[in-house]
Formats: structure tokens, sequence, C-alpha cells
């Protein structure tokens, strides 16, 4: 994978020490067709209605350039929002957003909804959201679930079809690139068989307590590029106060999170830490070099026994990853 690298953004209100620190690590990843794509976005999962509009809109003042959205996060109306009140054209925006379970019979109605919601007439990446369809009943709109309480899912869809599907809406220029998220090496295997275009992204979950090595190494093989989610772990997540990482904040002088953030870009991944504070979003996009030490001890956390994961929806089964029902998800 080709990286630029160039100053990660210049932002005002950053220090030249930090600003310094971001040369040497990458600012942009360059996709497998080509399409470049900011090495930092900004996450907009699980931000509150009424939030998300300014935390996008403070984003994009301050130099973020990459957006993370999903129709499941339903709150594509006020990012758009957001968007118009920061001034900045669209055309300097990379906007990311998801295809939901339930629409994966119809991929092209579900970016019909997302392209009103957030007002604009092209995306620059468009992930198949989950390897997952869900059948549509009275019980939820987007979350529909059986008699019995488990969730609506259909066990015959084909996935390839839905891929095919993506395919489809690519050619039609009104996404600039296409991928996947949460997707395993079987899982990848199989879409592997029938595709015609290569995922350029790979979304997972991915910090030092849940690296999946193995699916990185298996996507660059194929040139897709791994997206970290949750790279900062979770509200309950002990990974912030994780001694080793504590550690290696304080030979550098930053934060804990600015560690996390940086570990992913120093690897070669994408990064979305989400946030509506305005102060850990500006913090949230300094990056900083790491040494082969700093790395060497975060890439082996999960192997030393603190492997976790804290993103595991119960769709009914493992989804390809080995760790889905490890003791600490």
């Amino acid at each position: 994978l080709k990286t630029t690298l160039t100053p990660l953004i210049t932002i005002p209100s950053l220090s030249r020490t930090l600003r310094a620190m971001s040369k040497s690590v990458p600012s942009h990843f360059t996709l497998n067709n080509g399409v470049q794509i900011p090495a930092v976005g900004l996450g907009t999962w699980q931000a509150k209605p009424g939030e998300v509009r300014d935390a996008v809109s403070h984003a994009l003042k301050i130099g973020y350039r990459h957006l993370d959205c999903a129709l499941i996060y339903q709150n594509e109306h006020e990012v758009g929002q957001g968007i118009k009140d920061s001034g900045v054209p669209r055309k300097e925006i990379f906007i990311t957003s998801k295809v939901w379970n339930t629409h994966q019979p119809d991929v092209a109605d579900g970016l019909r909804q997302t392209l009103e919601a957030l007002g604009t007439d092209y995306l620059d990446l468009y992930l198949i959201h989950w390897p997952v369809r869900l059948v549509p009943n009275d019980s939820h709109a987007l979350l529909p679930v059986n008699p019995d309480g488990s969730r609506s899912v259909d066990r015959e869809w084909d996935q390839r079809e839905t891929w095919r599907q993506m395919e489809e809406v690519y050619k039609s220029g009104k996404v600039k690139a296409i991928g996947v998220s949460n997707w395993s090496i079987p899982y990848l295997e199989h879409l592997k068989q029938t595709w015609k275009v290569v995922p350029a992204v790979n979304q997972v979950e991915l910090h030092p307590y849940c690296p999946q090595h193995e699916l990185k190494e298996y996507c660059e093989k194929l040139g897709i590029l791994l997206e970290a989610y949750c790279p900062l772990g979770s509200t309950n997540s002990p990974l912030l106060g994780d001694a080793e990482l504590k550690a290696i904040a304080n030979k550098h002088n930053v934060s804990a999170a600015t560690v996390l953030i940086s570990y992913q870009v120093n690897r070669g991944c994408i990064v979305l830490p989400k946030s509506v504070t305005k102060e850990r979003i500006t913090s949230n996009l300094t990056v900083i070099p790491l040494g082969a030490e700093d790395m060497k001890t975060l890439d082996a956390m999960a192997a030393n026994g603190k492997q976790q994961r804290v993103n595991t929806p119960k769709w009914g089964w493992d989804l390809g990853f080995d760790d889905w029902y490890g003791p600490k998800n």
C-alpha cells in the first residue's frame, strides 16, 4: 500500500512540537484503486442527536477531512448539516458510509437513502456494514427480531450477491471506492470466489487488545487496507489504563489516546476515533511516530493475555473470527 509522507494536518491550536511530530507518519494512504484516503477520520457512531452536527462542523473547521458514517447510526442528516455549517467544500472531504443489513437485497436503495440524508450526490467509500442480512419485519425497521427475541437473520443469504450489487453502484460513479466492514478471512475467501472488484477497505475493531495481526497480513497481500474502529477500546475497557500503554505515553509526553491512535497509523491502518467533545476531537488528530520497541510492546499485548473485543453483536454466530466468543468479550 502506498502512503503519503506529508504533515498530517496543520491545526493552528496545536503547538509546533505536535505538528513536527506528525511529519514522519502518513497523512494519507492510497487505496487499491488509486483513491487517496486521510489516515485519521472522525467516527460518528453513538453520537447522540444534537451533538453530531456540532462535532462534525468543529472537526472540519480544525482540519479533519475524513468522516466515517453509516445509515444505522441514524444521524447522517445531522452529519450533512455539520458539513454545511463548516463551510468546507464537499470535494475536500472524504465521506464513508455503509449499507445496512436490512438493505442488502437492494444496495442501490440503501445508498440512495444515505446520499439524501447526507445531502451529497456521491460517497468516497461505501462499505457492507456486516456480512449479515437481516429480514425486515414489524418488530423494527432496521434491527428486526424473531418472536423468540433473536435477530431476524437470513442464514441462506449469499453475501456474494451483496458484493455484486456493490460493484454495480461502484460502476455507476456514485461511490469512488467500495469495501467491507467486520469481515474475517473465511468470509473474504468466500467473497473472493466471485468478486470482480477487490474490496479497497476492511473496517474492523482494532486496538492493542484486538490487533488482528493475521487478518491484517491476509488483507495486505490482497491490497485491502484495514480501518480501525474502536481504536481506544470502549468506556468499560481497561485499555486506556493499561500500565504498558501509559508508560509509552509518558515516555512521549502524550496521552494514552494519542498513542492508541498513532499505533494504527504507524502500522499502516486508517484510524477512526470518535468523540463529540471539542477538546478530544482536536487532540485525536495528533499522530506521533512510534519506535520499534513501542510497536513491539503494543503488538504483543493481546498475545500476552489481554485479548479482548468490545463490539460483538449477537448475530447468532462468530462470523469467522476465532476470538469472537472469547472470555473477556
